[in-house]
């Protein structure tokens, strides 16, 4: 007989909450923008800072260089040469202003380059901030002050170098940040998978009980020593587990044998009585043969209980042995056995097996090496028939065994009568 209890673990939904792998996608993407960002206004303004004191010193070296070009055109007051030699240069976009006067500040020449669209705010952030106003050289010959050279830087080299300076910083930034997402994306694909495998061994242990399952060894050494701590309690969990199910197994074998006669009892005949008339097969190919011990009242007043016992014990291995494998003998109480006979399709057949337990119930039971009593058994038949309910069965069983013992106090009052009547 086989009891399953069977049921369906409440699995918890967690759609609203993201995995660890969007949760750890997150976080590195957030890791990786303010990182990124951090380092792209770092870098730009240490660039910005570089590149207005190299223009500072440009302009310097320009101012200077060009005091030593005009320097003959001062001594000599001849601003058109002067002017020529700006324009030249002013057209290579080296200043966008210059103002040329001698030692008393009388202007000799200025030049000025052709006025361009309106600037934008990028063209005038770095023109104010990278050009504070001009830069005024002195201008000496043989060590005498004769003028003075004021010119104004241009930002449109500056300019360009500067966008193109950060343009290719913010590429470089953004490409940077795509390969550190795709690094760390490769790297934490083994975590994930190796939480995963342990979410997946947990799950299914606590959904349909495998406590079989283990978690595989991984890389991490904190994830491999959690597995390898997890995988032992489940060991002594799988351990407690057969322990209990032999225990219950045992428990089960108990409550459905006899105590004393290791005899099925009365729930597990009614069990199988009930299985059987349910199955179609059985419905007409079985029996049910009750017994009843007779004097048996008088074997237990005269010699004990122990010694009834004994006799029940006895009774017992003798039908045991008339039992075949899909049959099943029980004890319902006392000295009432019944036996179920499964397979069988013609009533003298059970007949010759009453027959046989009577014959075998004929032989002494010895109560010690010196005492020996006999029993006999009252035996009632009963045939199932489709529809037929254990009530049914059982009842025309016991109808048949009383009639039985009936017939067996009958002849025992004769034989009695007989005795006395021959003394």
């Amino acid at each position: 007989m086989n009891i399953v209890n069977s049921s369906e673990p409440n699995t918890p939904h967690c759609a609203g909450n993201a995995t660890f792998r969007q949760a750890l996608t997150r976080i590195n993407m957030l890791v990786v923008i303010i990182t990124m960002v951090v380092s792209w206004m770092l870098i730009t303004a240490a660039s910005l800072f570089s590149f207005k004191q190299y223009a500072d010193k440009n302009l310097q070296l320009l101012a200077y260089t060009l005091s030593r070009n005009v320097e003959a055109a001062v001594v000599f007051r001849d601003g058109t040469a002067a002017n020529e030699m700006l324009a030249s240069l002013g057209q290579q976009e080296q200043f966008r202003r210059a103002v040329l006067s001698d030692a008393k500040g009388n202007v000799l020449t200025n030049w000025r380059a052709a006025e361009q669209e309106e600037p934008g705010w990028f063209s005038l952030f770095t023109s104010r901030w990278l050009f504070r106003g001009s830069v005024k050289q002195s201008i000496y010959h043989r060590g005498q002050l004769v003028g003075y050279l004021e010119i104004a830087g241009t930002d449109t080299t500056i300019r360009q170098f500067v966008s193109f300076s950060l343009l290719s910083l913010t590429l470089c930034i953004l490409l940077a940040s795509i390969l550190a997402i795709f690094i760390s994306h490769r790297l934490h694909r083994g975590l994930i998978q190796a939480l995963h495998n342990i979410a997946e061994v947990v799950h299914d242990i606590r959904n349909n009980r495998h406590f079989s399952r283990r978690i595989p060894k991984v890389k991490i050494a904190e994830l491999d020593s959690f597995g390898h701590d997890l995988n032992s309690l489940l060991d002594e969990i799988e351990s407690w587990q057969q322990q209990m199910r032999k225990e219950n197994d045992s428990l089960l074998e108990r409550s459905l044998r006899d105590p004393l006669t290791g005899l099925a009892n009365r729930t597990a005949f009614l069990g199988a009585l009930g299985n059987i008339l349910a199955d179609r097969h059985h419905q007409t190919s079985a029996a049910l043969l009750f017994m009843d011990g007779n004097s048996f009242k008088h074997i237990n007043d005269t010699y004990g209980h122990a010694a009834g016992d004994q006799v029940l014990i006895a009774i017992a291995n003798r039908l045991a042995r008339y039992s075949r494998k899909q049959d099943l003998a029980a004890r319902l109480g006392g000295d009432e056995f019944a036996l179920i006979l499964a397979d069988i399709h013609d009533v003298s057949d059970v007949e010759r097996v009453a027959d046989s337990i009577r014959q075998a119930m004929q032989e002494p039971i010895p109560l010690d090496e010196s005492l020996k009593v006999s029993i006999s058994l009252s035996i009632g038949i009963a045939m199932t028939e489709p529809e037929m309910t254990p009530e049914a069965l059982m009842a025309q069983a016991d109808k048949a065994m009383y009639l039985d013992k009936q017939y067996f106090r009958l002849a025992t009052t004769r034989m009695r009568r007989l005795s006395e009547s021959v003394l």
